[in-house]
């Protein structure tokens, strides 16, 4: 039996089933089991605990945004494998968001009130780069992983000491995007140049900064 060929609707369709998923709380099941797992429970200061909820949510509403950035450039893109290369980094990313979800209620917190608007940002984006190029798609994956990279780099540093679960969840994410970065590269993305990177980081600590708090 030959295997039905998805249309412009069908891809939408999936496409806003995708988005409810990612944007509705428990949604996202993971395939792999968090990292804090294996971590126990530290004694946090009120203080300690909502800054730790506040990064974790800070991450969390970037997992939307990949969610969203993946999937507009899985939608435009014009060669199969890369749109193949779009869903499957998808999928990954979706442990990341299940384990940030997983750990802002442990911390007795909740996602950004802002993530339908960061999901719509971003898929617009993603879509437009599809839309230009594959190789233009790529290359702002890859650029936009760099910027996460180090984002993480810099919360490894802010949280508290004693925060091992959430140090755990944030230390695999790192590995992961830094290996979603390599991959889209040596796919035949482009290089992008340091002052467009420059922007992006500005438009990341805007997000950032909403985030945090709302």
């Amino acid at each position: 039996m030959s295997e039905r060929k998805l249309t412009g609707l069908d891809r939408l369709l999936l496409q806003a089933d995708r988005a409810l998923r990612t944007l509705s709380p428990g949604a996202p099941a993971h395939g792999r089991p968090s990292p804090a797992r294996a971590e126990e429970e530290a004694e946090l200061t009120e203080a300690e605990r909502r800054h730790a909820a506040g990064l974790m949510r800070v991450n969390h509403s970037g997992e939307v945004c990949a969610q969203a950035l993946y999937q507009g450039q899985a939608l435009t893109a014009r060669l199969p494998e890369v749109r193949g290369e779009m869903e499957r980094a998808a999928d990954e990313e979706i442990d990341h968001l299940a384990w940030c979800e997983q750990r802002l209620r442990e911390l007795d917190s909740r996602p950004s009130l802002l993530n339908p608007l960061w999901y719509g940002l971003s898929f617009g984006l993603g879509a437009t780069a599809g839309k230009i190029s594959d190789r233009v798609s790529l290359g702002f994956v890859a650029a936009t992983e760099e910027r996460v990279c180090d984002h993480l780099q810099n919360h490894l540093s802010r949280l508290p000491e004693g925060d091992r679960k959430s140090r755990a969840v944030v230390e695999q994410m790192l590995v992961d995007e830094e290996k979603h970065g390599h991959a889209a590269l040596e796919a035949g993305g482009a290089r992008f140049p340091a002052p467009l990177k420059g922007l992006m980081t500005l438009v990341s600590k805007v997000m950032t900064s909403a985030s945090y708090r709302a």
